[in-house]
């Protein structure tokens, strides 16, 4: 029976001027149609995730006047969406605000910052009432880490930082997104020590992923690597007929597609 899958990074509204480094992205990196920047309909993107086995998908949206279209997917379908609100730590008193109350309202799984989008470390001060408000909510907290694919600083994304975040709040959840390439076995190290940090692939084909990543999420970090797409960046169907190669076992394939993740979002 095949495995129901949960993405904990899909994206359902991209349309709008988008900034340079964005552009970039889409044309460099991935070679991607219009569609990627285009926004998602609910139809559209239910019949992708059913193509491809997604149970669950945890749409992003912002704490600052989230979209009201994509709001209407969960209030449509529960048992298929959840929210990650992408917060901005260096405006704290307007955005914890926002969290705790869309968090009363709505299946908020969990609060992200992309670092290199504010150039500060995940270990700053701002950070830090955040985090305690992720605690006090019970709801994860993402980040991105590894380089950037925009022309902007990576230093932001290095895995270390997060061994002092999961040192400060060893309860928070914490969900490492883009799979910290290059330093690989530094996310890998972190990842290991830390009860409650995870890796989950977004934005990472399986033909790509380091082998010493592989090697981790079939062995002793099968219970730390969470599947996760960044649609529409990358289809669905892509990520799942190239996880084939990897020869996963049945056990690990369960973990990855959708154990781990519900353990880490706290997913009924």
């Amino acid at each position: 029976m095949a495995v129901r899958m949960i993405d904990p990074w899909v994206n359902v509204t991209m349309g709008g001027p988008q900034p340079e480094w964005m552009i970039r992205v889409k044309e460099d990196y991935f070679r991607a149609g219009d569609e990627f920047l285009s926004d998602i309909t609910e139809e559209k993107l239910l019949a992708d995730m059913d193509e491809a086995g997604v149970e669950k998908a945890i749409l992003s949206i912002g704490a600052k006047d989230p979209d009201a279209r994509t709001l209407r997917f969960a209030a449509n379908h529960p048992k298929r969406f959840a929210y990650a609100v992408s917060v901005d730590p260096r405006k704290l008193l307007r955005e914890l605000w926002r969290l705790e109350e869309l968090a009363k309202t709505l299946p908020v799984a969990m609060a992200r910052v992309v670092p290199f989008l504010i150039d500060l470390p995940p270990t700053h001060p701002v950070y830090y009432p955040l985090y305690a408000k992720c605690v006090e909510l019970d709801v994860a907290f993402q980040t991105q880490v590894g380089h950037t694919g925009p022309l902007l600083p990576s230093e932001t994304g290095r895995p270390i930082y997060i061994d002092q975040v999961a040192l400060d709040f060893p309860e928070l959840r914490i969900i490492c997104g883009h799979i910290g390439w290059p330093w690989t076995e530094e996310m890998i190290a972190v990842a290991w020590k830390h009860a409650n940090v995870f890796i989950d692939t977004s934005a990472h084909v399986p033909k790509h992923y380091p082998q010493e990543f592989v090697h981790f999420m079939k062995t002793f970090g099968k219970h730390k690597v969470c599947f996760a797409t960044d649609y529409p960046l990358l289809p669905f169907t892509r990520v799942v007929q190239e996880l084939a190669a990897l020869d996963l076992s049945p056990e690990v394939r369960q973990l990855f597609l959708r154990d781990n993740a519900r353990r880490a979002l706290k997913l009924g």
